[in-house]
């Protein structure tokens, strides 16, 4: 990071209704558990396959080639249960993972990796000095706006950041409303969200009307992947240096909605 990583422990607004996956009953079992199936369901009934024993698993071969390329200081967005964080952390970087579930953060946090369960629309620690943001495993979706969630993720990079998104193995760019659904017994858990799939072409394309730069684009083990580059000038604001550094001797026990976990 440019600077030192940050930490802001004050109290955050609750988790919105519109979380559903993420806090839902059977995406928590699922990753207690390391098992699917579980699946983002549309109204129309089409299924989206959740690759659960794949995030729940050690970083693969593919995911060790997309943290090769990472710069300074990550923050992994939907860090899941932790597999990246955890790696990272183990070749001693700099890492914070942000998820707003309570098991994904509790998961990451028993691996090693430092985590905090809070949205990317929240505020957070280090804003405007990570060397690099995550969007992995389908979470360019997140909040069914990709240039909402483009925009955002540009003010938490310091300038020139660079910015690593996992996009849909099919080029679409789709929005939907959808609920998670475990497949054993098709129970859905909390209200529909929206989520976004998107393709590569359709991912630059917004990209590039949004003033990012294209810094790279590759297919790994059938995984498709986009590097792009923040155009936000030095002057931008950035957080303040008022908050507590992100260090191995804070300790939280209890993972809340508001709260900085790190491992014990």
């Amino acid at each position: 990071m440019t600077g030192a990583a940050r930490l802001d422990t004050g109290r955050r607004p609750a988790l919105p209704a519109a979380r559903a996956w993420e806090t839902s009953d059977p995406y928590a079992a699922a990753l207690r558990s390391g098992r699917g199936p579980l699946f983002l369901r549309r109204a129309d009934g089409w299924l989206l396959p959740l690759d659960v024993e794949r995030w729940c698993a050690r970083a693969d071969t593919v995911d060790l080639e997309v943290l090769d390329r990472c710069e300074g200081a990550v923050l992994d967005v939907g860090c899941g249960p932790g597999r990246l964080v955890a790696e990272l952390a183990s070749r001693g970087r700099t890492v914070l993972g942000i998820d707003v579930s309570e098991a994904a953060v509790t998961r990451t946090v028993r691996l090693g990796g430092h985590s905090l369960r809070r949205s990317v629309f929240e505020p957070l620690p280090g804003e405007g000095r990570w060397d690099t943001v995550l969007l992995m495993d389908g979470n360019v979706g997140i909040g069914g706006d990709p240039h909402a969630l483009l925009t955002r993720v540009a003010a938490l990079l310091a300038p020139g950041g660079l910015l690593i998104a996992e996009t849909a193995p099919v080029e679409v760019d789709e929005r939907a409303h959808v609920q998670v659904v475990d497949a054993t017994d098709g129970h859905a858990a909390g209200g529909s969200f929206p989520w976004a799939r998107i393709g590569t072409r359709a991912l630059l394309r917004r990209a590039g009307a949004a003033g990012w730069r294209g810094a790279g684009q590759w297919t790994s083990g059938e995984r498709r992947f986009v590097a792009l580059r923040s155009s936000r000038s030095a002057s931008s604001s950035a957080e303040p240096p008022n908050s507590a550094a992100v260090t191995s001797s804070q300790r939280v026990r209890k993972p809340s909605a508001d709260s900085p976990v790190t491992p014990a």
